[in-house]
């Protein structure tokens, strides 16, 4: 997947210079992108010039942006990135303020830039004149200080947590269960040079290669040995397969050990007949009474012989 193309940034400085005349106090194509820098007071001027210009036509303001420089007197800068959708383009613009000084909101122009500025007012703590509704949007309510602002301790002023004797969440000065530690991710396969902690106590590695207590002037190098002689006088060898045995006549396979082909076979011995199967005895003849299967006896004549 490849990234979206943009059209090139031809002529774009040129006609942006052009347009906005004094209200333009530098314009820089670097690594592809184009960046303007406008008068603070006469934002509002500058952004409809670049909106509604033939050959600029920057209709969405797509994020607005802050950069803290603390060295600098106008130690923030507010970014504004523009798309052109006619031209398939973007384009950066940029002005610079302080902590007190406000920007002038670009709400009228683009209402999305409502929610925007109050997240560049949350995080560095720039004004924005004329947004209506300019509070923070990011951070909890009574949070102190702007999180973003280089000068903002990593730790902030206040942790919260859920108390069970007030049975809501309670803010309170933040302390640390240990003093603030500096964290080093290297590992010490990639060359520190340095000793990790506790290593200390472990003796020192030694030259390249495999430990040994040998003294380095008693250990010699394995090529400068040479090749090892070999033990026996004369290396055992087979040059036919007469050494071996190999190749030799099975004594089970002469042609006198095999049978004649005229001989007769031995009749196979018949299987044994199998006996057959009892038949199962009928249930209902087994419970016929037992008065019914014995035969009763004939009646005498009257009168004896």
């Amino acid at each position: 997947m490849t990234a979206p193309r943009y059209a090139p940034n031809d002529g774009v400085i040129d006609t942006a210079r052009a347009a906005l005349g004094d209200m333009l106090v530098d314009a820089i194509d670097h690594v592809g992108e184009v960046s303007l820098t406008v008068v603070r007071d006469r934002l509002i001027d500058a952004m409809v010039v670049l909106r509604d210009t033939p050959g600029l036509e920057y209709q969405q303001c797509m994020e607005i942006a802050g950069v803290d420089y603390p060295e600098r007197a106008e130690r923030f800068d507010v970014c504004y990135h523009l798309l052109s959708l006619t031209r398939n383009h973007r384009v950066r613009v940029r002005v610079t303020t302080d902590e007190v000084q406000a920007v002038p909101s670009v709400t009228g122009i683009w209402p999305v830039a409502g929610w925007l500025e109050r997240e560049v007012y949350d995080m560095y703590g720039v004004l924005f004149s004329g947004n209506p509704d300019l509070r923070r949007i990011l951070t909890d309510y009574g949070f102190r200080g702007h999180p973003l602002r280089k000068d903002f301790p990593l730790t902030g002023y206040v942790e919260l947590r859920y108390s069970e004797e007030s049975k809501r969440v309670v803010y309170e000065p933040v302390q640390l269960a240990q003093d603030f530690r500096s964290f080093d991710f290297m590992s010490p396969w990639e060359g520190a040079q340095y000793v990790l902690p506790g290593d200390e106590k472990a003796p020192q590695p030694e030259a390249k290669g495999a430990p040994t207590p040998a003294p380095a002037a008693a250990v010699a190098k394995a090529d400068d040995k040479g090749p090892t002689p070999a033990a026996v006088d004369k290396p055992k060898t087979t040059d036919g397969p007469a050494d071996t045995g190999a190749g030799k006549a099975d004594p089970g396979d002469n042609a006198a050990d095999k049978p004649a082909a005229d001989t007769a076979a031995e009749p196979e011995t018949p299987k044994a007949k199998r006996a057959p199967r009892a038949k199962a005895a009928d249930p209902d003849a087994a419970a016929e009474p037992a008065a019914k299967r014995t035969r009763k006896p004939k009646a005498e004549p009257e009168g004896g012989e």
